[in-house]
C-alpha cells in the first residue's frame, strides 16, 4: 500500500526529474534577474550546476571568471580562454582534454561544453559546463540551458530600463511642478514676512520639507502616508495663497497608510486639482482626498467642484500630449501602468461645470513593489 501510494503522489522518475530541474531553474532565477555581475553568479551557480548534473560549472563574462562550482578548480585559469574563444565564434563550442591538460590523477574535468550567454544580439559571457567526456546530449543540455540563463539576464536589462524611464519620468515631473508651485509659494510667504513672521517662518519650514521630499533620489516607491504628508505641506502653502477660497477634506482609512504607491502619484493630482479647479473659479473651492481599502486594493480619489474639463483634453494629457497644460496627469497615468499594469490606470470623470474626480487603484500587495 506504502509503494502504490508513492506511485500515485509521487510519480514517475520521470515527472521526479523534471521537479526537480523546475525547482533548480526556480531557484536560480532570481540571482540571474539582477544581471551578469559576481553576485548573482555566485548566487545562482550551484543551481545550475544541478540542471546539468556535471562535475564542474563556471559562469564567465567577456573580460574573466565570475564563479565556479564543483571539482577540477586547478582548471580554473583555463576558464577565460576557453570564453574568449566562445565568443569569437559566437556560438556553443566544445573543448577537448588538448584544451584541459591536467596531470591529477582521477580528475573529472576533461572536456568543456562552452555556450555563449546572450542579452539583445550581444554577447554578455559564456556557461561552461565540465565534464569527463563529451557527449551530444551534454552539448544539447548545455546550450539549452545557456539559453534559458540568456532569458533571465535579458529580463533583468528589461528591469533595469524600466526602472531607468521610471527615474527618468519622476526627473520630467519635477521638473514641470517646481516652475509654478515654488514661484507662488514664495510669493505667499513673502506676503506674509512683514505683516505675520511667525507664519512666514512656518511657511519656509513646510516649503524646505516639501521640497527636500519631492526631490529626493532614492526609490520609485514610497507609502502612501509618506505621499499624503507631501500632499498635505503642499496644501498648506496653497491655503496661504488662496486663504478662506482653498477649502479641503481628507477621509483617510488608517490601514492603507503603509500601502506602497509611485513616488509622486497624489501630489501632481491634487495640484491639477488646485491649478485647473479652482484657480480659474470664482468663490470658494472644495478638494476632497480620500484614500479606503477596497479588498486586494487601495484606492485614492481626488476630487474638486471647479470648471471641469472637456474630457477630449483629459484624454490627450492621458495621452501625453505635451502641449497641454496640464501637470503630469499622463506622467503620473505611465507610471501606475508600468509599475501594476495596464489595469491600474488612472480614471479621470470630468465635463465642464462638473468639477473634476481622479480616482487611483493600487494594488496593497505587488511583486518587486516597496518603499
Amino acid at each position: 500500500m506504502v509503494r502504490a501510494w508513492r506511485r500515485t503522489h509521487l510519480g514517475s522518475e520521470a515527472d521526479r526529474a523534471t521537479f526537480r530541474a523546475l525547482h533548480s531553474a526556480s531557484l536560480a532565477s532570481p540571482a540571474l534577474r539582477e544581471g551578469l555581475t559576481p553576485g548573482s553568479a555566485e548566487r545562482s551557480i550551484r543551481h545550475l550546476r544541478a540542471l546539468l548534473g556535471t562535475p564542474a560549472l563556471a559562469l564567465t563574462d567577456s573580460a574573466g571568471l565570475l564563479a565556479w562550482d564543483g571539482t577540477g578548480q586547478h582548471h580554473e585559469g583555463r576558464s577565460p580562454a576557453l570564453a574568449v574563444a566562445t565568443l569569437e565564434r559566437g556560438a556553443t563550442r566544445s573543448f577537448d582534454r588538448a584544451d584541459l591538460p591536467c596531470s591529477e590523477a582521477g580528475c573529472p574535468v576533461r572536456t568543456a561544453v562552452v555556450s555563449p550567454l546572450v542579452v539583445e544580439e550581444r554577447v554578455v559571457g559564456t556557461l561552461q559546463a565540465f565534464a569527463p567526456y563529451p557527449t551530444a546530449g551534454l552539448a544539447r543540455a548545455t546550450d539549452e540551458v545557456a539559453q534559458w540563463v540568456s532569458g533571465q539576464l535579458e529580463l533583468a536589462e528589461l528591469d533595469a530600463s524600466r526602472r531607468r524611464l521610471m527615474e527618468a519620468e519622476v526627473r520630467a515631473l519635477r521638473a514641470q511642478i517646481s516652475p509654478h508651485f515654488i514661484y507662488n509659494s514664495l510669493g505667499a510667504i513673502a506676503s506674509f514676512v512683514r505683516t505675520d513672521p511667525d507664519r512666514a517662518r512656518e511657511l519656509l519650514l513646510e516649503f524646505a520639507d516639501f521640497t527636500r521630499y519631492s526631490f529626493r533620489r532614492h526609490g520609485d516607491f514610497t507609502t502612501l502616508a509618506e505621499e499624503l504628508r507631501s500632499v498635505e505641506r503642499y496644501l498648506l502653502l496653497e491655503q496661504a495663497r488662496f486663504g478662506e477660497r482653498l477649502q479641503v477634506t481628507l477621509g483617510i482609512a488608517p490601514e492603507v497608510l503603509p500601502v506602497a504607491v509611485p513616488f509622486l502619484c497624489v501630489q501632481p493630482l491634487v495640484e491639477n486639482a488646485v491649478r485647473h479647479g479652482l484657480e480659474s473659479a470664482e468663490g470658494v473651492g472644495h478638494i476632497r482626498i480620500s484614500a479606503h481599502d477596497r479588498g486586494q486594493e487601495c484606492v485614492i480619489e481626488v476630487e474638486d467642484d471647479g470648471v471641469g474639463e472637456d474630457p477630449e483634453r483629459v484624454r490627450r494629457a492621458l495621452a501625453g500630449d505635451a502641449s497641454l497644460d496640464s501637470v503630469g496627469l499622463g506622467n503620473v497615468d505611465a507610471r501606475l501602468r508600468n509599475a501594476f499594469g495596464d489595469d491600474f490606470g488612472l480614471v479621470v470623470e470630468t465635463a465642464p461645470g462638473a468639477g473634476t474626480k481622479v480616482v487611483v487603484r493600487v494594488p496593497k500587495f505587488a511583486p518587486g513593489v516597496h518603499p
